[in-house]
This record gives C-alpha cells, structure tokens and sequence, in this order.
C-alpha cells in the first residue's frame, strides 16, 4: 500500500491545500492530512477546529483522512507507516524553506522522501496568512476556502 503524508498547520485550510491534497490522492492509495498543532505559531483556530475543518473539506475524499499531530514530522510519519511526505510549492520562497525542512527530515530519517507538488496558477499566491488577512478586513474569501472556513471565518472577525 503506497500511503502519503500531507502535513502542515492548515489554518485555516485553502482550496490550495485541497488541490494538493485531491492531486495527491490520486497518485497514493491512502493519504494522512497530518494538522500540526503549532502552538508557538499562535494559529487563529484551535487544532481541534482546524482538524474538524480539514475532514468537513476532505469528505469526499474516499482515501483521505485528517489527524492532528504534536511531533518531529519524520516521527508521525513513522508513527502513521507513511513513507513519503507530499508538500505544495508555490514560489522560489516554498522551495527554498521546504529544500531546508526536507534535508533536515532526511538526516532524521532518510527513509521518508519527500515528494512536491506545484500549485496551478490559480493558487500560487493563496496561503492561509493571506486568507486570515483578507477575512480580518472582512474581504471575500469564498473562492479561496472552503464554504466552512469562510463561515469560521466571518463569526470570527464579525466584531472587527
């Protein structure tokens, strides 16, 4: 069985995020959309509304599912039997940041590969600091996520 990790912090989770996550699925039998807690990241939603978010997006998604983590990536992976690590790029600035993070995971553990995906053009400029800002100044997010986070997004910035 080829099983993928897709890992990050997701908050909140994009349709750029999907599009990796559905493009992946079709080329692994089973996909983990691994949500990082990221405490020290100070992230807007909890690992627990970032989590239920990830699974109401990927519902679909018959060989995907979402689980929080609190660990090295190389050890959830292990811990999950994933052998490969599927990441988004979306400028030279991804690649240059995810080139360092996969070089310190093969020294932690040269048995994971990475694999990148390149976002179409639609998305190369979508991140989730950019959706949060957006929404913040109570700008239209509902191309850029999916209809629960634009939700999420509204009753949270509603007294802006």
């Amino acid at each position: 069985m080829r099983k993928a990790l897709v890992p990050g912090t997701f908050d909140p989770i994009t349709n750029g995020h999907l599009d990796v996550i559905g493009r992946a699925s079709q080329m692994f039998d089973e996909i983990v959309v691994g949500v990082a807690n990221s405490a020290k990241k100070g992230p807007l939603f909890s690992i627990e509304e970032r989590v239920a978010f990830a699974r109401e997006a990927t519902a679909g998604m018959d060989n995907v599912t979402v689980m929080p983590f609190n660990d090295l990536l190389v050890h959830f992976a292990e811990e999950i039997n994933a052998n490969v690590v599927v990441k988004g790029l979306r400028a030279i600035t991804d690649f240059e940041y995810e080139f360092q993070m996969t070089a310190a995971n093969y020294r932690l553990d040269s048995n994971i590969e990475t694999m990148f995906i390149m976002s179409p053009p639609q998305y190369m400029y979508l991140s989730s600091s950019i959706v949060r800002e957006i929404a913040h100044f109570k700008g239209e997010v509902g191309d850029l996520v999916p209809a629960c986070v634009e939700q999420a997004l509204r009753e949270r910035f509603a007294n802006n």
